[in-house]
């Protein structure tokens, strides 16, 4: 469950990545030399986030920065969806990275506290079905775009994270 829970976000920031830009330029009309902002916007509050993710983590508790953080970045790709304005655009993206920024130090830090298994094989399993999702994500992103459009991909990412976000009260940290 963490894996997949780790995967989901790794996804988002892969979308972020690799079709902001393109979605900026297609779906808003921005000129390709601004297209970058959208990355930029995420991950600025994304590192912002990190920095400051300990002293988000002892003053919320892990669950719910998980719950919270996974609410922030759907709202932030539905966001970013429906506004036709660029700027709505760009702060969508914001959200996304801060709501994205702290759950998967959290999952990986559960991975190394669960019982279920030995941590030694637990947080390599978690971490590698984790990076597959900024991998592999983006190129699943791409083939739902191609059926229904980039829009419609971004709302599937935005309902995973709805699921992370579920999921986080029931996880054990």
């Amino acid at each position: 469950m963490l894996g997949l829970l780790c995967f989901v976000v790794f996804l988002t920031e892969g979308s972020a990545l690799d079709w902001s830009a393109v979605f900026l330029i297609q779906q808003r009309g921005l000129d390709p030399a601004w297209a970058a902002l959208g990355y930029a916007a995420f991950s600025v509050t994304m590192t912002a986030g990190r920095l400051a993710g300990d002293r988000i983590v002892a003053r919320l508790g892990r669950r719910r920065v998980v719950i919270l953080g996974g609410l922030l970045a759907a709202a932030g790709l539905a966001l970013s969806v429906v506004m036709p304005a660029w700027a709505a655009t760009l702060a969508g993206y914001a959200l996304v990275g801060a709501g994205c920024a702290n759950i998967v130090p959290i999952l990986f830090t559960a991975a190394g506290r669960q019982t279920a298994m030995p941590a030694h094989a637990a947080v390599p399993a978690v971490t590698t079905l984790g990076y597959a999702g900024v991998l592999v994500g983006p190129a699943l992103i791409g083939f739902v775009a191609h059926a229904l459009g980039l829009p419609a991909a971004f709302l599937i990412v935005a309902a995973l994270l709805l699921g992370v976000a579920a999921a986080g009260r029931s996880l054990r940290f």
